[in-house]
């Protein structure tokens, strides 16, 4: 299995593939999505500052895949910009011929797999940090693991979660919803989840200090001692 950090501007990422052709398939698709996005930005600039649903005209793929996610989730388009291109980039890699493609865009993953993947979870201080992983049995089609986080990392957030894990088909859904739900989290209850409309959401891990809740379905949970220098992270 290759392993290769790629950082291309602001986005940094690891891919996981078994041949060379396959992250370079990745690389140019991830570079080729953003570039559509930073030409929708130039022509819109408020597209890419917003914190709202941006329900307007766009002229990118990209873009568009990211307003229809965000309308549901309550977040502006560039919540589920991460995701977006991790999405773009094992859609090449699959295109390419990959069986095994893995995307990890700062905490938000996309992935196909011939074989059990084991994701780690990352959740700052919180005691279940670096003790726990998804067991992610073989995907033929696409899945998205997005994680957000009030307490790592620096993106913003509004809420107080060490982590919300969203999983979904759609890997810009997976994002927006994950940043929309650590947003807003102040306590589990299903009334959290309920009054929402995750459609399209296969699953939910929400850890909070020494909280820990879930709705939907998820992968085997297990017992894991996390590596934290597999993070991903600029250099």
């Amino acid at each position: 299995m290759i392993r290769e950090h790629f950082q291309y501007r602001t986005t940094i990422t690891t891919i996981l593939a078994e041949e060379e052709a396959h992250i370079e398939a990745a690389k140019t698709a991830m570079v080729d999505a953003r570039s559509e996005l930073e030409r929708e930005i130039l022509r819109d600039p408020f597209f890419g500052s917003t914190y709202e649903p941006y329900p307007t005209n766009v002229s990118s793929p990209a873009a568009r895949r990211m307003t229809a996610a965000s309308e549901p989730a309550g977040v502006g388009p560039m919540a589920a910009v991460a995701g977006t291109i991790a999405w773009y980039g094992v859609e090449a890699m699959q295109d390419a011929g990959a069986a095994f493609a893995v995307i990890d865009n700062g905490g938000d993953i996309a992935l196909i797999a011939d074989r059990n993947v084991t994701i780690g979870i990352h959740a700052g201080t919180s005691p279940f940090s670096g003790k726990l992983a998804f067991r992610v049995p073989p995907q033929d089609a696409i899945l998205g693991i997005c994680t957000s986080s009030a307490t790592v990392g620096p993106s913003v957030s509004f809420g107080t979660a060490d982590a919300v894990t969203v999983f979904s088909r759609n890997v810009s859904l997976a994002d927006a919803w994950a940043t929309s739900l650590c947003n807003d989290f102040t306590e589990c209850s299903d009334d959290f989840f309920q009054a929402r409309d995750l459609t399209g959401v296969c699953g939910i891990c929400v850890i909070a200090g020494d909280t820990f809740c879930r709705w939907g379905t998820l992968p085997e949970i297990v017992q894991a001692s996390v590596d934290t220098s597999l993070i991903t992270a600029g250099i």
